[in-house]
């Protein structure tokens, strides 16, 4: 699968609206058409996450970010589905606590990081700092800064601040893979009245999800800034799809899987003494009565 057309360009003024359709589904046509090739990606990642865990020299850092009902909890679901919950660990960061509150903004998912041989998943992540915050300006206020830049000098700070947290992971082996999943603020709606309508999704709404419908435009400002300030070389931004959550699950695990696979992934290999030591261990084995 080409991947160039979710990429966003380091340096690139886009616009969510014009740029990538919420619905593209590239040449499948139904859900059936993506099912099988899915499977075999989700398949492969388990083999790559193996060797991620053997190896023990890199790790990768997924990060997700998207308005709501885009779809973050069942994309992850389902493409770690086979993925060995021993190398994989998820974290999702809601509004942050006195706590944490008290610490520099990145202090919370920096102590989250994954360590080498794991995959860890970020169910948003720091860049609320630079979205929810700059929508929501009062949140700033609590934040307990010691001085306020002028105009918006405080968003392109984090900008760069971000950046240079990214290109630090990412030179010690932290991989970092970056996905908004882009829902249409019509499938949207769909999905929170499926959410009304059916108990079983009646814990995953409140009102407060149809209050933020409200500043949908202030939200696509917002990332619009933050795609063209901190898609990088080193830790691009992909926007996917998100209208049809078969093709949204096939897109990203595709995209990880071609990460992993160009890390050149290797089992360790044992030294010469080892060997020696496995054939007399299977020689002691094989005498035992």
């Amino acid at each position: 699968m080409n991947h160039d057309p979710f990429i966003v360009p380091p340096g690139k003024k886009i616009c969510l609206a014009k740029d990538y359709d919420p619905a593209y589904k590239d040449n499948y046509h139904q859900k059936s058409d993506a099912v099988e090739k899915l499977q075999a990606g989700i398949n492969k990642l388990a083999k790559y996450q193996d060797t991620l865990y053997a190896q023990n020299t890199y790790a990768l850092l997924i990060i997700f970010q998207a308005m709501d009902a885009a779809g973050k909890d069942s994309t992850i679901k389902h493409v770690m589905s086979g993925v060995n919950p021993q190398g994989c660990q998820v974290f999702n960061f809601k509004a942050p606590s006195a706590e944490e509150l008290d610490h520099d903004y990145l202090w919370r998912t920096a102590k989250a990081l994954p360590e080498r041989g794991r995959i860890g998943i970020f169910n948003r992540s720091y860049y609320e700092e630079v979205l929810a915050v700059r929508v929501h300006p009062e949140l700033l206020q609590k934040q307990q800064l010691p001085h306020f830049p002028n105009d918006n000098q405080i968003w392109k700070q984090r900008f760069e601040e971000i950046n240079n947290f990214e290109k630090y992971l990412v030179n010690n082996g932290i991989i970092v893979l970056k996905f908004f999943l882009n829902v249409s603020k019509e499938e949207q709606k769909k999905r929170f009245l499926k959410r009304i309508e059916l108990p079983e999704k009646h814990w995953k709404f409140s009102l407060s999800d149809v209050h933020a419908r409200s500043f949908w435009n202030d939200y696509m400002e917002a990332y619009e800034d933050v795609f063209k300030h901190t898609s990088t070389a080193w830790a691009p931004w992909y926007i996917i799809p998100a209208d049809r959550k078969w093709f949204t699950r096939l897109v990203v695990a595709d995209i990880i899987c071609t990460k992993l696979k160009e890390l050149n992934l290797q089992y360790p290999k044992v030294s010469a003494e080892h060997k020696e030591q496995l054939l007399l261990a299977k020689a002691m084995l094989e005498e035992e009565d």
